[in-house]
């Protein structure tokens, strides 16, 4: 356990030691059997792809049946913004999420194609590559390519709205298109019928796994490139102590507590209750919203959902699985209180009570002064490069 306060020399360590979890700092395989090397920011290629890692972080997972290649990512940035790809040609995946806003929508909850709104908020998809399960609280998800049938093809709710109506139709769109043909055969070599639902999916999931965020303020901070300002440095020590324990959730070199990678042995994936709801001091959170009670059925699961990564999370407001916490401050006011009591309305209920609480969730004393500090902290995770980089732009500009 850290100290409340830690001199400056410590936090840099313990910063640098922070970003190396979850098997930065070590040499590894990646699926194509190359080994990079050691510590991370460096480019090394597999086949044909080149990551380019920032320092401290490690060599994503890559499943054996979709390899990485540049033309794959290529195909996938295209078809990831691409409207036509949805049932009735409004909506892309990019819909919900936005570059600028680490591929958030912006919105408490997303809205799919024919208006249906989706229980939860569109998640980030930065460093998504490193995320053991996917979506808010489903164990069973745990590649891009099974969560991609979920928007494409799901009904409850709509989301692009491919059904098998208009399934053939949607993909006749694709190949007739004169600029798809040449991205799917150079993605897909070999194959006779290289454009199809499966490739479709292969595609988006790679240019998916390409966005590495790594190049914030407190990434330069812990390659010796970049300083913190008093308050930030005061935040960071708060974050990384005892007193604030933001790093019990958020404490791996992704801000998160659901890691994997391509050296991964052993993979944890908690889901927490973070006292968020107690609808009338039953238990109960709001109707489509019980977290993984909806996948186990279990009492004790009421609640739980997955800890979000917190880089670049001055930009993806509001927070929570709902949206339902409007500003970082917000968010900090929320976990000093150690839950939220609702007062009023039909989700009233005393959070900080419910049974399912983590322990970690408790009353912390925090001033206004710790309180900005944290946020401060908070904001040196933006990576502004990342957000702006044509790379992962639009590449339908008139869209």
């Amino acid at each position: 356990m850290m100290p409340r306060q830690l001199a400056p020399w410590v936090l840099a360590a313990a910063a640098a030691a922070l970003a190396g979890c979850g098997g930065g700092g070590t040499s590894v395989t990646d699926t194509a059997g190359v080994t990079p090397p050691p510590g991370g920011g460096a480019t090394f290629t597999p086949g044909n792809w080149t990551w380019e890692l920032p320092s401290g972080f490690a060599v994503p997972k890559v499943p054996e049946g979709n390899p990485m290649s540049t033309a794959k990512v290529d195909l996938g940035r295209f078809l990831f913004y691409d409207k036509r790809l949805s049932g009735n040609g409004t909506q892309s995946c990019a819909s919900c999420h936005h570059q600028d806003k680490a591929f958030t929508d912006g919105k408490a909850v997303a809205i799919g194609s024919t208006g249906d709104m989706h229980p939860r908020a569109a998640q980030p998809l930065m460093n998504v590559a490193y995320n053991a399960t996917l979506t808010w609280a489903n164990p069973s998800l745990v590649t891009l390519e099974k969560q991609m049938e979920v928007p494409l093809f799901g009904d409850n709710p709509v989301e692009m709205g491919v059904n098998d109506s208009n399934k053939a139709d949607v993909l006749q769109r694709i190949t007739t298109d004169p600029l798809y043909p040449a991205k799917f055969a150079a993605a897909f070599p070999g194959l006779t019928e290289p454009v199809g639902w499966g490739q479709v999916i292969q595609a988006i999931s790679a240019f998916q796994r390409a966005l590495i965020s790594g190049n914030s303020t407190y990434d330069q901070y812990t390659q010796g490139k970049a300083t913190l300002t008093p308050a930030e440095s005061r935040g960071l020590a708060l974050f990384m102590g005892e007193k604030a324990e933001c790093f019990h959730c958020h404490g791996s070199f992704n801000f998160n507590d659901h890691v994997v990678h391509a050296a991964s042995r052993v993979v944890e994936t908690p889901f927490h209750n973070t006292g968020l709801y107690n609808v009338g001091g039953t238990g109960n959170f709001p109707e489509g919203n019980q977290g993984l009670f909806e996948f186990t059925a279990k009492a004790a699961d009421r609640g739980l959902f997955r800890a979000a990564s917190l880089r670049n999370i001055e930009l993806t407001a509001p927070y929570m699985h709902d949206g339902s916490i409007p500003t970082l401050e917000a968010v900090l006011d929320f976990y000093a209180a150690g839950g939220r009591h609702i007062t009023s309305g039909p989700h009233a209920g005393d959070g900080r009570l419910h049974p399912n609480k983590s322990d970690l969730i408790t009353l912390i004393d925090l001033n206004a002064q710790e309180r900005a500090d944290i946020v401060a902290f908070l904001k040196t995770l933006t990576d502004h490069e990342f957000v702006t980089n044509p790379k992962f732009s639009n590449p339908f500009p008139a869209q």
